[in-house]
């Protein structure tokens, strides 16, 4: 096995830009969708949750992986990762210091969306910058044990991610300033809806991860929601989430709120059960691996066509 170079380890083992991009790009584009829907659209608070969003999710991902390697020093999952980390490729110093930059750049960007905002915005952003680290940190970390990686993610990559994305964006049009009014008339219920789809795919990317790892996870006796209940009930959750997300574009236009362009997220579908075909056919790790890109790609397709006809339908 060759050890790989720094290059490998930033970009294709801590950053991720096929998983981590899509999944911060995705709830910003509905938000802010939904925010040209209503005529409330700000570009600069948008870019600005754009930015903190990714930068959390990555401290997150980099703390995950330097936790999972001090804990397990041989892990078996990430042999390449601990071949670099033996070469003195990357160095848990290094990683530490990754894990404070990305997240005191995000509360760089988050100052801006502050300033909009107010205490809820900061509020929000202390919240999940914590979750983001409870996620792998502590004696419990919240992923490896009882379940909780999966509602974690729909929560946070998900309902909060959009709302607090539309909210910001709300907040920049109003004066005086929203937050001094105490009326979070950024939390509406269409903001709540159109965060469903985003939650579900991104919940799904994780479900991947976690069938992916299963027998690895069970060795070293994390508690994913999938070494809970099995493969064939993650494969379950898998399709319920992928339902989920198909069915809200349908709910919104049968409302009346929105129009026919709103279902455009369908074009996205035979994509979507190529790709859950493939993740119900196998529980093989090598044969999942390339899958959490594909169902990242799914999300960002139906992300960009629900953005799409939000903000015209």
């Amino acid at each position: 096995m060759t050890v790989p170079t720094r290059r490998e380890v930033w970009v294709e083992m801590l950053l991720y830009p096929r998983h981590t991009l899509p999944t911060a790009l995705a709830p910003v584009l509905v938000a802010s969708a939904l925010a040209w829907h209503d005529g409330v659209f700000d570009a600069s608070a948008a870019l600005a949750a754009f930015t903190a969003g990714w930068l959390v999710q990555l401290g997150g991902v980099i703390a995950d992986n330097y936790n999972n390697l001090r804990r397990h020093g041989d892990d078996r999952e990430h042999p390449r990762f601990v071949e670099a980390l033996e070469a003195g490729i990357i160095s848990f110093a290094e990683l530490r210091g990754a894990v404070i930059g990305c997240h005191a750049g995000a509360a760089l960007a988050g100052l801006h969306l502050v300033d909009i905002g107010g205490v809820p915005v900061l509020a929000i952003g202390l919240i999940s910058i914590a979750a983001s680290l409870a996620y792998s940190s502590g004696p419990y970390p919240l992923g490896d044990n009882f379940g909780l990686g999966d509602p974690l993610f729909f929560t946070f990559f998900g309902v909060v991610s959009v709302m607090a994305s539309y909210y910001v964006q709300v907040a920049a049009q109003v004066d005086p300033p929203l937050a001094l009014t105490l009326v979070p008339d950024g939390i509406t219920t269409a903001a709540f809806l159109v965060s469903l789809p985003v939650g579900a795919l991104c919940t799904n990317i994780l479900v991947i991860d976690n069938i992916r790892d299963l027998e690895f996870d069970r060795a070293k006796r994390e508690h994913t929601l999938a070494v809970l209940i099995g493969p064939r009930a993650s494969h379950v959750e898998y399709v319920a989430l992928l339902a989920l997300a198909y069915a809200v574009p349908v709910v919104l236009f049968a409302g009346g709120r929105f129009g026919a362009p709103v279902l455009l997220p369908a074009l996205s579908l035979p994509y979507a059960v190529h790709v859950a075909r493939r993740v119900l056919g196998t529980t093989d790790y090598v044969a999942l691996l390339p899958m959490t890109p594909h169902a990242a790609q799914v999300l960002l397709a139906f992300a960009a066509l629900f953005a799409i006809g939000v903000a015209t339908g």
